[in-house]
């Protein structure tokens, strides 16, 4: 008998039997008389054969990070990686380049590792819907919704993208400026900045903002070099642009550095406002506003979401969390040389 017999005996997960035959915290009392009294009938003695239960107990759960430089994938994933834990489950970490396919890696390590599930920080929803009818372990996307996505063992958690990309726009527009450029990643394959750039546009339209997108969005990758490059290009394809709203931080902190060496003031000459609400931006000049997403409860419910499919059968469940403004020192209403460049 195999510690795979016992959980289809018992009713429950091989990581709940597993933690139950390792004595291991996190297991309701419940579940632990179901999987005793089976190992009991069945005269299961764990240590009489080691080698064997260590080849059927699988090797915890895969987290695949989407981008190596994203500032704020690195904070969930420590808080992830100690919720996990606090649960006795192992984690092991894969990183991809933002171009990669999360779910052909993910099938790669299902074959190899036989993780118990799987988290995705990031993650391109097209992958999704092509790919991922060949996993069949609990997953949960972080920081992207499944909620569009007809799969049963996919859930997620994540910031309203739409929702708070408009709300900068508004905010933008309710200090002055009118001309408003957008950094953002690649909008086919990058799902929260297609999120975001829909979410801009839609209060540009709102707002009554013309919006043309060649000239007054520029693509950047999620890393401070590319944010660097795109503020470069946006400053030649919108000279009239007196505020910028970037994807994330860690792009909006390369183009501070674009406005600095162009000779532009922040915030006087141009306003610059970031999304994600990484500790660095509170702690470059000038101090970076923007928009905050929860970080813990990011972690906290993904990490929850993901085991309690693995411990038991439990329907997906997509969520959204709140997002709150960061008030800094980079976004001031327009003066009159930045609204007019003539004027000095």
């Amino acid at each position: 008998m195999t510690i795979k017999d016992i959980a289809r005996e018992s009713g429950y997960a091989v990581g709940t039997v597993s933690r139950v035959l390792n004595n291991q915290p996190h297991v309701s009392e419940k579940a632990r008389r179901a999987i005793l009294a089976v190992v009991e009938s069945r005269n299961f003695t764990p240590n009489s054969n080691a080698r064997l239960l260590k080849q059927q107990l699988n090797s915890g759960v895969a987290v695949i990070v989407k981008g190596a430089h994203n500032m704020l994938f690195a904070s969930i994933l420590e808080q992830l990686q100690a919720e996990i834990r606090k649960r006795g489950f192992p984690t092991f970490v894969t990183y991809l380049d933002e171009s990669e396919n999360e779910v052909e890696q993910a099938r790669r390590l299902c074959q190899e590792r036989k993780p118990l599930g799987m988290l995705f920080l990031g993650g391109n929803l097209d992958h999704f819907r092509r790919d991922f009818s060949h996993i069949s372990i609990p997953c949960a996307l972080i920081t992207s919704s499944a909620r569009d996505l007809p799969l049963e063992n996919l859930s997620s958690v994540s910031t309203n993208d739409r929702e708070a990309a408009a709300f900068c726009v508004n905010y933008l527009y309710n200090q002055g400026h009118r001309n408003i450029g957008l950094l953002g990643g690649q909008i086919t394959g990058s799902d929260p900045s297609f999120a975001r750039l829909q979410g801009c546009r839609q209060a540009f339209a709102g707002l009554g903002l013309p919006f043309q997108l060649r000239r007054q969005y520029q693509i950047a990758r999620f890393s401070m070099s590319s944010g660097y490059k795109a503020m470069e290009r946006l400053l030649d394809s919108f000279p009239e642009v007196t505020a910028v709203f970037a994807f994330s931080d860690v792009m909006a902190m390369g183009a501070l550095r674009a406005l600095r060496d162009r000779g532009k003031r922040v915030p006087q000459d141009i306003s610059l406002m970031g999304f994600d609400g990484i500790e660095l931006g509170q702690y470059s000049d000038p101090r970076l506003t923007t928009v905050r997403q929860d970080d813990q409860a990011l972690a906290q419910r993904g990490a929850e979401l993901l085991l309690s499919r693995i411990e038991s059968p439990a329907p997906r469940a997509c969520e959204t969390v709140g997002f709150t403004l960061l008030y800094g020192e980079s976004v001031s209403p327009p003066t009159p040389a930045a609204r007019n460049p003539r004027v000095r």
